[in-house]
C-alpha cells in the first residue's frame, strides 16, 4: 500500500515514518514538510540514517497515495481539507480537528468555528479498542489525543460494564513527558525551566475533556501535570465502584473486553517495583498498561503509555492495520527496552 504523510517535520511525524518504513505491507510514498523542502529527512530525524534516502516535499508536490496520515497543527488540516482529500481513498489524521462529533462542543473547547463542520460525523474516533468495527469500513479516521487515550483505555471498560457509581465524581490526572508539547521550542521547554519540573500546567480545563466525555459518556475531572520525562504519560483516576463490587469483578471486567486486545496489559502484581504500569518501560512501544487498587468502594486506575506511540503515531498504525485488512500487530511488535 502507497501512503505519505503530511507533516512530517514533527516528533509524531518522525515516528510515523519510523514505524512505516519498517512496515512490510506499506511503501511510504512522499513526506512532507514546507519549511524544510528538499532536505533529507535524516536531517530532522537521524534515528533514520540508512533507513531512507527520502527528502521532504512541499504539499503542492503531492501526488495521489492510498492512504495519506496527516500530522498538521490543529487547525490546519481541516483548512486544507477540500485540497489534501482527492490525493488519497483514505485518510488518517492526528491532530484535533475531526475528534469531536459535536459542533458545539468543538466550539465550546477550541473556541473557534469549524471549518468542515459536515465532516466530522464522517471521521472515526482513533482508539481501535473502542471502534475497530467501524474502522474496517471507514474512509476517515481521526487520532484520539494522547492524554485522552490513557484515561480512556483505563476507564472504558468499569463504565461500558457497569460497575462505577456515575452519580460520584471521577476525578483523574495525567503526569506528562515534555515532548507532548511538539518540537517547537518555547520558555517552558527550555533547559533550566524545564528539568526537573513538576509543573501543573492544566489544572482545570484541558481540551481532551471533551474526548473523554465523548467517548464514556460520563463528566470527567482531569488535570494534567509536566514531569522531567521526555516520552511518557501516566494517569491516575479514582472513581467509586457500586455497592457489592470486589476486586475479582474489576478482574472480569477488563478481562471481559480486554483478554484479546494486542496492546492492552493489565498489570497488578504484588512483588516488584514494576507492580503497577510505568510509562519508561513503554518507551517506543504501542501498549498501553493499565493497573488498579481497590479500597472499599475507591477504584483507583493507573493507566500508561507512550505518548509518541499508543497516544499518536503507533495508534494510527494500529487504526491502518485495521483499515487496511492487516494483521493489527503488524509493525508494532515493537516490546520496549529494560532497563532504560
Amino acid at each position: 500500500m502507497k501512503v505519505s504523510i503530511v507533516g512530517a517535520s514533527g516528533y509524531t511525524g518522525g515516528e510515523l515514518l519510523r514505524l512505516l518504513l519498517q512496515h512490510p505491507q506499506v511503501e511510504v510514498h512522499q513526506v512532507t514538510s514546507e519549511r524544510n523542502a528538499g532536505k533529507p529527512v535524516t536531517r530532522l530525524h537521524p534515528n533514520l540514517r540508512k533507513q531512507t534516502q527520502l527528502a521532504f516535499c512541499t504539499m503542492k508536490e503531492l501526488e495521489k497515495a492510498d492512504l495519506l496520515f496527516v500530522a498538521l497543527p490543529h487547525t490546519e488540516f481541516m483548512k486544507r481539507f477540500d485540497l489534501l482529500a482527492p490525493l488519497a481513498e483514505k485518510i488518517i489524521d492526528l491532530s484535533a480537528d475531526f475528534r469531536l462529533k459535536d459542533l458545539s462542543v468543538y466550539r465550546k473547547w477550541y473556541g473557534m468555528e469549524h471549518a468542515q463542520p459536515e465532516k466530522l460525523a464522517e471521521f472515526i474516533y482513533g482508539n481501535v479498542e473502542l471502534h475497530r468495527q467501524e474502522m474496517k469500513q471507514a474512509r476517515y479516521i481521526s487520532g484520539a489525543g494522547c492524554n485522552a487515550t490513557a484515561a480512556i483505555l483505563g476507564l472504558w471498560p468499569l463504565f461500558k460494564l457497569g460497575v462505577i457509581d456515575t452519580t460520584l465524581p471521577v476525578v483523574a490526572e495525567a503526569k506528562c513527558g515534555s515532548s507532548e508539547g511538539g518540537n517547537s521550542a518555547s520558555e517552558g521547554s527550555h533547559h533550566p525551566e524545564r528539568s526537573g519540573c513538576v509543573r501543573s500546567y492544566k489544572p482545570t480545563g484541558h481540551r481532551h475533556i471533551a474526548e473523554m466525555e465523548q467517548e464514556l459518556g460520563q463528566t470527567i475531572h482531569f488535570s494534567a501535570t509536566s514531569i522531567d520525562m521526555v516520552r511518557g504519560i501516566l494517569v491516575t483516576a479514582h472513581l467509586f465502584v457500586k455497592e457489592g463490587i470486589t476486586e475479582k469483578d474489576i478482574w472480569k471486567t477488563y478481562r471481559e473486553l480486554y483478554s484479546k486486545e494486542p496492546f492492552i496489559r493489565i498489570v497488578k502484581e504484588k512483588q516488584g517495583i514494576y507492580r503497577f504500569p510505568e510509562p519508561k518501560i513503554l518507551a517506543g512501544t504501542n501498549f498501553c498498561d493499565i493497573g488498579f487498587e481497590l479500597e472499599g468502594r475507591r477504584l483507583v486506575v493507573v493507566s500508561a503509555i507512550d505518548n509518541l506511540m499508543k497516544g499518536a503515531a503507533g495508534q494510527a498504525v494500529h487504526a491502518m492495520n485495521v483499515m487496511a485488512g492487516f494483521e493489527e500487530t503488524t509493525g508494532l511488535s515493537f516490546a520496549g527496552l529494560h532497563p532504560v
